[in-house]
């Protein structure tokens, strides 16, 4: 796939992305199969965070397409505004896809996110989600899974990490606003990956793409591993992957080969407190069921 002379490469070289980051491969994947779904005629809006600061250094950019940022909490509100001024102006072969992390989508901008399924905007929005903000020294968002340690959930105390029983699901959000096209994905099935924002790009309407990327950095994790951690988290059940239409459920990805969350844990030093003398093995338990419990909702085993 990688060396196909098909590819588009919306994502060039020379961004300074760290070393096996799941966002820069999720990104140009993405954008790639966007553009060429809408044929070429694509504008993106993105939120500050990693992606905007890794790929386009003032006065730089590594960016093929038109590229727009606008604040941290808006790239919905952004894409929206596009797609409003396309269509006044007749183009309905232009396409708008809106970009951001789990802070700018979970966190900050969900407001206007929320606001941009209310009205069926015609965007297709993804979060590209390595579970904190990243970009800013590793704190924790809404999206970071419990027991993980941030620079704001420190290692320590009776119960160490994120705490349990916060954060929000935003795949679940999404299909609660019974938009047109809602999926989640990882950057261990690429051609998944891609398929789906095909899918969406096929539909007009607000549509919802939710994609975990790993972070080395952030997670403790080792760059190589980038692409091992999505699978696992999949295979555990930790991070359900499916798809559904204005609110219901219409495809699952099925575990091929069930693993024991801790197995995609313990390659994390954010979660290294859980393992080891004393450790918390009253917490992996709690994550395992955690990661059962999707098991069951989705049907991810036959």
């Amino acid at each position: 796939m990688q060396a196909s002379r098909q590819r588009g490469n919306a994502l060039n070289s020379g961004h300074r992305a760290c070393q096996g980051c799941g966002e820069a491969l999720g990104a140009r994947y993405v954008v790639d199969a966007a553009l060429r779904a809408a044929e070429g005629r694509l504008i993106a809006a993105n939120a500050t965070g990693c992606l905007e600061v890794f790929s386009t250094p003032y006065p730089e950019t590594s960016w093929q397409l038109p590229w727009i940022h606008s604040l941290f909490g808006n790239a919905a509100a952004v894409g929206t505004g596009i797609a409003a001024a396309l269509k006044v102006k007749g183009r309905r072969d232009v396409r708008v896809i809106a970009q951001g992390g789990d802070g700018g989508t979970t966190d900050i901008g969900f407001g206007c996110l929320s606001g941009m399924f209310e009205r069926n905007d015609d965007v297709l929005y993804v979060c590209y989600d390595n579970q904190g903000y990243m970009n800013t020294g590793v704190q924790r968002s809404s999206a970071t899974p419990p027991g993980a340690r941030t620079a704001t959930t420190m290692a320590v105390g009776p119960e160490p990490g994120a705490p349990f029983g916060q954060g929000k699901n935003l795949p679940l959000i999404a299909m609660a606003h019974a938009i047109p096209y809602v999926a989640t994905a990882t950057v261990a099935d690429l051609h998944d990956l891609e398929a789906k924002v095909e899918r969406a790009m096929a539909l007009h309407g607000a549509r919802y793409l939710h994609v975990l990327v790993p972070c080395p950095l952030g997670w403790g994790a080792a760059s190589h591993d980038t692409v091992r951690l999505a699978r696992l988290a999949k295979e555990s059940g930790i991070f359900p992957v499916f798809e559904a239409e204005h609110g219901e459920l219409t495809a699952v990805s099925k575990i091929r080969r069930r693993v024991p969350a801790a197995e995609y844990l313990r390659l994390q030093k954010r979660f290294a407190h859980l393992f080891g003398e004393p450790g918390h093995p009253e917490m992996l338990a709690a994550i395992q069921a955690g990661a059962d419990r999707n098991v069951r909702r989705f049907g991810l085993e036959d």
